[in-house]
């Protein structure tokens, strides 16, 4: 054997080349499904910031629509600055807990 290369049969010589190229795919494979959970992770967090956004924003509606609906039921007479103020408050200190419940 002093300079020949030892003769492979082919079938062996086949069985090489597919353990390398089921090793290569099985590389390949790990990259994706590791690629294609980072991106689940990624969408993941997009929809939980979309939906608490959402939902502050439908905490903020009812909010102003409670107000408004507060002023309109005084029976024409005018309410004072003061009871509108002091509603207006309550109804901003309840959404700003909320915003700082969802924040933490």
């Amino acid at each position: 054997m002093h300079g020949k290369s030892p003769q492979v049969s082919p079938l062996a010589e086949r069985k090489q080349w597919l353990v390398a190229e089921s090793e290569l795919n099985r590389v390949r494979l790990i990259e994706e499904w590791d690629a294609m959970t980072g991106d689940v992770r990624a969408l993941t967090a997009r929809v939980k910031s979309i939906s608490s956004l959402a939902s502050a924003a439908a905490l903020l509606a009812a909010g102003v629509s409670a107000f408004r609906r507060g002023r309109a039921s005084t029976d024409g007479a005018k309410a004072s600055w003061l009871a509108t103020a002091l509603k207006g408050a309550k109804i901003a200190g309840s959404i700003w807990l909320a915003f700082r419940a969802r924040s933490r």
